[in-house]
């Protein structure tokens, strides 16, 4: 009997880094969020990434494989989408506004940063006829599901 590969959709694969680059992970993330430090003395903040990530849905539609991600703030300038035969990586940066000296905020909840998400594409698509579109915020990206694919799909008897 042959084992079947799982094709988990949200699953990121980790990438294993250098010590070098460990290293300068940490640095980077002090530099740019020096009171990240304190994150678990403040449990009530919440991290850059935290805020910036978007919500994804991913469903299939007719012959399609549909990814929708909410991606207000942004231009499409800003946003990357890369395809390969089974992950799709959506990446960008949301870019801070303003910067303002003369006004005391009492509380400032508009983020910004980097963020990047890949997920595992449940079928088998045809990435060579990706196309994505943005419009109002939401980034949907359309994949054709392969021959293959369509025609393992069957619809079942209900007893």
């Amino acid at each position: 009997m042959t084992r079947k590969e799982s094709k988990d959709i949200a699953r990121v694969e980790p990438r294993i880094l250098s010590p070098f680059e460990e290293i300068e992970k940490v640095f980077d993330e002090v530099w740019k969020r020096p009171f990240s430090l304190f994150g678990s003395l403040m449990p009530r903040l919440k991290s850059e990434a935290d805020v910036v990530a978007p919500a994804v849905d991913i469903y299939e539609e007719g012959d399609d494989l549909v990814l929708k991600a909410e991606l207000p703030g942004l231009n499409k300038e800003d946003i990357e989408v890369k395809v390969t035969d089974d992950l799709i990586t959506i990446s960008g940066e949301k870019k801070k506004e303003e910067k303002v000296e003369e006004k005391n905020y009492y509380r400032y909840e508009r983020s910004y940063g980097s963020f990047s998400r890949t997920f595992r594409l449940p079928i088998d698509v045809q990435t060579d006829k990706a196309k994505a579109k943005f419009e109002n915020g939401v980034l949907e990206v359309r994949i054709p599901k392969t021959e293959e694919a369509k025609s393992k799909e069957r619809k079942l008897q209900i007893e």
